[in-house]
C-alpha cells in the first residue's frame, strides 16, 4: 500500500457509515479521538461515540476519529512514512490540537507508543514542545489506575468525560489563543475537578523500591476526585456502520454504574452510584434504530436489573426490532425478555456465577444461587433458546481444590437440568484467570499463582473433558497475568510498555521486564498491606476511606453486602458526586 491507498480505505469508511451528528472539518479547533485497537474493535465502543457527539455538537469544534490500523496497513505507514491519519478527513494525528485516548482494556496500552510515534508526535510527554498537541486518556483503565501509562499523557480525565472534556478544551483553547505556556496550561487542567496531571505529581519509593506514594506540587489537588455524569440524554450510537464487532448494531446504554457490591468488579465501584436512562430516552433511542433497519444492543452492568426492561424489551419488539444483551443476572431474568431474544434469533443465554460454589460466590458478594441457574435455564428452554454460555473465574480469594471440583459439579448439573426442561444445545464455560483489580476489596490481594491456576484450570478442562456436551473455553493465563501487573502497577511500568511497543508488541513484555530489571513476579504476588500507599490513591472515587476494608474482612466471613438502594450512605459516594 502506498499513501494514496491509505487515504483511500479511510474515505471507503466513511461511505458505509450513518453519522447522526455530522463531522464540520473546517470548524477552527482540531480534536482526535483515538481507539488504541482496530476500527472494527473500536466503533464498538459506546464510551467513544457518546464524546464524539458532544465535541461535534459545539459550534468551535471537530472531532475526528483515529484507529489503530491493520498489520498490512501498520507496515504501509512505516515504509511510506506518513503520519497516521484520522478517518473523516484523514488528517495527520500531529495536526490535531488536542488528542483524546479512550483506554478501555490494558492489552491496548502497548498499542498507544505506536500510535503516539507514527503520528509524529513525541510518545512521552516530556518530550512535547509547546504547541505540540495536548494528549489526554480517558475510559475505565484510566479511571481506575493511570500510572503504568504516565509517561505517556499531559492528562487523563478520571471517571465520565461528558461534561469534563467541554472543560478542558475551553481552557485549552483559552490558554492556545493566550500563548500561555505549556506547563502552566497544564497546571490550569489540573485545577478542574476530574482531571489528573500525571507531571504534577512525582511518584516516591522506599526500600527495596517498593511505591511509598506520591508527592503533589504546590496548588494542586492531593486527591483527584473521579467525574460522574448525571443521564439527563440518551447515550446511543452515534456513528453506525456495520463494520464492527457487534455487526449491524444500534447500542443504547440503559444504565450506568451497578449496584450489587460484587467484590471484583471495578465497574460497580468506580462508577457507583447506578444510573438508569428513563424509559421514554431508551425509547427514542429504539425510535432511531428503527428508523436505520439496525438491530438494537442494550448497553449496561446488569441489563436485566433495569426497572423498566420488560416494557422496553416489548416497545423494541413492537417495533419489530431484535436486540441483544450486554449482560444478564440469572436472579433478576424475565420471561418476556428471554422471549424477546429468542424472538431475534438469539441462540446463546450467557450469565455469570463467577465460581462453582456458593460459598466462593459468598465471598465475591455475587448473590446468584444454583436455583438461579436452573430458573434460568428454563427460561431459557421454554423461548427456544438451545445454548448457555457460563461466565467463571479460577484464582479467586479463598479458592480452593473443592471449588474448582464444584465448577465441575456445577456445570455437570446444568447440563442434566437443560436436557431435563428440554434445553438440547451446548453448555460452553468461559474462564478466566481472577485478577484483582484497584479500587475493589480485593486490591490488596495477590494474584494466585500462575501454576496453581494453569494446574486448576487444567484439573476443570479434564473433569468435564467426558461429556460432549459441555464446552470450556479458557483466556490465556499469559495474557492475565501481564493485564495483572498493568492493572496495579506504578509510573515505572510506562518504560516497559514503550520498551515492548518498540519492538514486537506484548510478545516483547517479558524481554522489556528483564532489560529494565522490572519483576512482574513482585508485582502479582506481592501481598500488599492494607496502609501501604498504592498508585492509585491519588484518584478519589468518593469512597468512605476505610469501605473496602469493611468489604475485605466482610468477605473473609462471607457477609452478604445488599445492593445500593435509596438513601444508602454506606459506601460514602452519594452526596459526593462530582
Amino acid at each position: 500500500m502506498n499513501r494514496k491507498e491509505l487515504q483511500q480505505a479511510l474515505e471507503a469508511l466513511t461511505r458505509e457509515e450513518v453519522n447522526r451528528v455530522g463531522c464540520d472539518t473546517k470548524k477552527p479547533h482540531k480534536v482526535a479521538l483515538v481507539y488504541p485497537n482496530t476500527y472494527f474493535v473500536g466503533m464498538s465502543n459506546l464510551g467513544l461515540q457518546i464524546i464524539y457527539e458532544e465535541i461535534n455538537e459545539r459550534e468551535d469544534s471537530v472531532a475526528e476519529r483515529v484507529f489503530l490500523p491493520s498489520k498490512k496497513e501498520m507496515e504501509a505507514y512505516e515504509r511510506t512514512r506518513t503520519p497516521l491519519m484520522s478517518v473523516e478527513s484523514q488528517r495527520y494525528l500531529c495536526d490535531f490540537e488536542v488528542i483524546g485516548i479512550d483506554i478501555t482494556f490494558e492489552m491496548d496500552y502497548f498499542h498507544i507508543p505506536w500510535i503516539l510515534k507514527a503520528g509524529q508526535v513525541a510518545v512521552r510527554a516530556e518530550h512535547r514542545r509547546e504547541h505540540d498537541p495536548i494528549v489526554i486518556g480517558g475510559g475505565p483503565c484510566a479511571t481506575f489506575n493511570p500510572e503504568p501509562l504516565a509517561d505517556f499523557f499531559d492528562a487523563f480525565i478520571i471517571g465520565e468525560g461528558e461534561g469534563v472534556i467541554s472543560e478542558a478544551l475551553e481552557i485549552i483553547y483559552d490558554a492556545r489563543r493566550n500563548g500561555v505556556a505549556r506547563q502552566e496550561l497544564l497546571q490550569k487542567l489540573s485545577k478542574i475537578a476530574g482531571i489528573y496531571v500525571p507531571s504534577l505529581y512525582e511518584p516516591v519509593y522506599g526500600e527495596h523500591g517498593v511505591f511509598a506514594g506520591c508527592r503533589a506540587e504546590e496548588g494542586v489537588p492531593r486527591r483527584v476526585l473521579r467525574r460522574h455524569a448525571p443521564l439527563v440524554r440518551g447515550g446511543e450510537t452515534v456513528v453506525a456502520t456495520d463494520f464492527t464487532e457487534f455487526g449491524a448494531m444500534y447500542i443504547v446504554e440503559v444504565a450506568r454504574g451497578c449496584g450489587r457490591h460484587c467484590r471484583f468488579c471495578m465497574a460497580g465501584y468506580c462508577y457507583r452510584k447506578p444510573r438508569v436512562r428513563p424509559l421514554e430516552i431508551l425509547k427514542a433511542g429504539v425510535d432511531r434504530a428503527a428508523e436505520l433497519g439496525k438491530k438494537v444492543g442494550l448497553m449496561g452492568a446488569a441489563i436485566s436489573d433495569y426497572p423498566e426492561i420488560d416494557a422496553l424489551v416489548r416497545y423494541i419488539r413492537s417495533k419489530g426490532l431484535r436486540y441483544s444483551c450486554a449482560s444478564l443476572r440469572a436472579d433478576s431474568l424475565t420471561a418476556d425478555v428471554v422471549q424477546g431474544l429468542a424472538d431475534s434469533g438469539q441462540q446463546t443465554i450467557t450469565i455469570a456465577p463467577e465460581a462453582g460454589s456458593e460459598r466462593l460466590r459468598r465471598v465475591i458478594n455475587k448473590g446468584i444461587t444454583n436455583d438461579d441457574l436452573r430458573h434460568a435455564v428454563t427460561l431459557a428452554a421454554g423461548a427456544g433458546i438451545p445454548h448457555i454460555r457460563l461466565y467463571i473465574m479460577v484464582g479467586l480469594p479463598t479458592e480452593t481444590e473443592e471449588d474448582i471440583d464444584a465448577i465441575i459439579t456445577m456445570a455437570e448439573e446444568v447440563q442434566a437440568h437443560m436436557e431435563t426442561v428440554g434445553c438440547h444445545g451446548r453448555l460452553t464455560l468461559s474462564v478466566n484467570p481472577f485478577i484483582p483489580k484497584p479500587f475493589t476489596p480485593f486490591q490488596w490481594m495477590p494474584m494466585t499463582d500462575k501454576k496453581i491456576v494453569t494446574k486448576r484450570l487444567q484439573r476443570l478442562k479434564k473433569g468435564l473433558r467426558k461429556n460432549r456436551r459441555i464446552e470450556v473455553l479458557v483466556e490465556s493465563p499469559k495474557e492475565a497475568y501481564i493485564q495483572g501487573v498493568l492493572a496495579r502497577g506504578d509510573r515505572r511500568w510506562s518504560k516497559a510498555i514503550a520498551y515492548a511497543a518498540e519492538r514486537n508488541g506484548v510478545k516483547s513484555f517479558l524481554e522489556a521486564c528483564e532489560e529494565l530489571d522490572l519483576s512482574m513476579e513482585d508485582e502479582l504476588y506481592r501481598s500488599r498491606s492494607e496502609c501501604e500507599p498504592q498508585p492509585w490513591d491519588i484518584l478519589d472515587m468518593g469512597l468512605r476511606d476505610d469501605y473496602l476494608t469493611e468489604e475485605w474482612h466482610r468477605s473473609t466471613e462471607e457477609a452478604y453486602t445488599a445492593p445500593c438502594c435509596d438513601g444508602c450512605r454506606r459506601c460514602g459516594v452519594c452526596g459526593r458526586e462530582v
